[in-house]
């Protein structure tokens, strides 16, 4: 009888995401390395079924179990705005209680750009947002809950899910080069529903900067706690910062 070598990836990664994010998918099965495999679960958390924190908990946890049935070596809570959006103690309880649950690493989107600017040593930060200006400025205030100097901003003002996820990368390369400050350390343009993560390397180049979005720190932390070091080169600095 003929033996066959098991297929094993090298890691699975799992993304509760919301159910109006048409970005999360596409973009991670895109840039994952190779051996690597993207697993998704949608919950109602933005939109008609935004809440607090609190009651979307066992909605997060449902979904973080049900993910653990594909034996995720990690689990990632991928909404940049309901992530940050009871502050910084609330979102590390929130990832506690689904390490607690799968009893694997976690993250959220909040928590993966905070470690990025760590390991890009980025304090002082120009932040864009897809947003209106109320939703742009919870963000804003978690950021600087956290510690982070925001030295300019701006909500782009984007009306609907639908428009975050049809605006072209151009929009962002043209919107964030027109924000240049020699004084940040790095750029964060936020949402994990946007086209923003095609033109970070254009956006270095042209910047001289380290450019943060959110679906590319998600990635870059989830291999990390995966214990994987791989270097997207199209991903940017980064990747390579460790």
């Amino acid at each position: 009888m003929t033996e066959y070598a098991p297929i094993i990836p090298r890691a699975r990664l799992g993304f509760i995401i919301p159910s109006s994010n048409r970005m999360v998918e596409p973009q991670l099965q895109h840039y994952c390395p190779d051996g690597v495999v993207p697993h998704f679960n949608r919950i109602g958390m933005t939109n008609r079924h935004k809440a607090p924190l609190d009651e979307l908990m066992p909605r997060i946890l449902l979904a973080a179990e049900l993910l653990g049935d594909s034996k995720c070596d990690v689990t990632v809570l991928q909404c940049t705005g309901t992530s940050m959006s009871g502050g910084v103690e609330k979102e590390r309880e929130v990832i506690s209680a689904i390490e607690d649950l799968t009893g694997k690493p976690a993250a959220s989107a909040a928590s993966s750009l905070m470690d990025a600017f760590q390991a890009l040593d980025a304090q002082r930060l120009v932040f864009i947002s897809e947003t209106r200006q109320a939703d742009h400025d919870k963000k804003l205030v978690f950021l600087k809950e956290a510690g982070l100097d925001i030295i300019a901003n701006k909500a782009m003002g984007l009306a609907s899910s639908d428009i975050y996820c049809s605006t072209p990368p151009e929009f962002w390369f043209e919107n964030v080069k027109a924000m240049r400050n020699d004084d940040a350390d790095a750029y964060f343009i936020s949402c994990a529903n946007i086209h923003s993560i095609d033109v970070i390397d254009a956006l270095e180049d042209e910047l001289d900067r380290p450019v943060i979005t959110s679906n590319q720190a998600a990635l870059w932390s989830a291999l990390r706690l995966a214990s994987l070091n791989d270097n997207i080169s199209a991903l940017g600095r980064l990747f390579k910062a460790g």
